[in-house]
């Protein structure tokens, strides 16, 4: 059986010097090879969900005025100059008051490309429920993911050039099906969205959490981009399911 530190040690102490550290030292001690959470990262998650409930209720709102009004999609070249341009506005301006407001710009924006796609969907033969089933099955995946991380303290930060080469390659594939026009590959493009995104989710969470990202605003975009493309890919398999075709 091991001894005791002090007994082990080859300069011998004194019982009153032992004593005379205190609990809150001995504490600090213990912790200090201990793996920890950032010190602002509860600070940030609770900024990040904060924003994010707000830039979520905004862009449902945008996707209501979007179908009530019965608004086209603006196509694909403009949902892609709009996303990536806001995108990088977001990026220079993240660290003022500006970022915030671009921040809801942006997602008031894939709103309103978001309705025409749910009106779609909604006259579709039991659209209504397809709808729903999707949006329940988000919100369980973003609690889920995001609560494992929360639960357990994962540290996943040798995820990210895993997810962003997947993203990059479902990216790819998706354009490309644009002009081959396969619903196979249309369909495992949305599949790879499913995982990636789940993956992306619990990523976000875990950096915030131990300091890999410190901004609030560019973990709610990324959060927000995430359920986005997972209740896309969500409602394109469900509405394939569903469909009599």
């Amino acid at each position: 059986m091991n001894r005791p530190d002090y007994l082990n040690s080859d300069k011998p102490q004194s019982v009153a010097q032992v004593a005379s550290v205190s609990p809150v030292e001995s504490y600090q001690e213990t912790q200090v090879n201990r793996p920890e959470y950032a010190v602002d990262g509860a600070k940030v998650l609770r900024n990040t969900y904060a924003l994010l409930a707000m830039t979520l209720i905004f862009s449902a709102g945008t996707a209501a005025l979007s179908m009530a009004f019965n608004l086209p999609h603006p196509g694909i070249i403009i949902t892609l100059v709009g996303f990536y341009g806001l995108l990088f506005a977001i990026e220079k301006t993240k660290n003022s008051g500006m970022g915030i407001v671009l921040t809801f710009a942006l997602t008031g924006f894939m709103g309103l490309t978001l309705g025409p796609i749910v009106s779609m969907y909604a006259k579709l033969p039991g659209g209504t429920a397809t709808i729903a089933t999707a949006l329940g099955l988000t919100g369980l995946i973003f609690v889920a993911m995001s609560g494992w991380v929360l639960s357990t303290g994962k540290d996943l930060s040798n995820m990210g050039k895993t997810l962003m080469v997947g993203i990059l390659v479902a990216f790819g594939l998706g354009i490309a099906n644009i002009f081959i026009g396969l619903p196979m590959i249309s369909l495992a493009v949305s599949a790879m969205f499913i995982v990636l995104m789940s993956g992306m989710i619990a990523y976000q969470t875990s950096a915030i959490l131990h300091g890999g990202e410190t901004n609030y605003i560019s973990a709610t975009v990324t959060l927000y981009v995430s359920i986005y493309n997972l209740f896309l890919s969500l409602l394109q398999i469900l509405g394939v399911m569903g469909s009599d075709d």
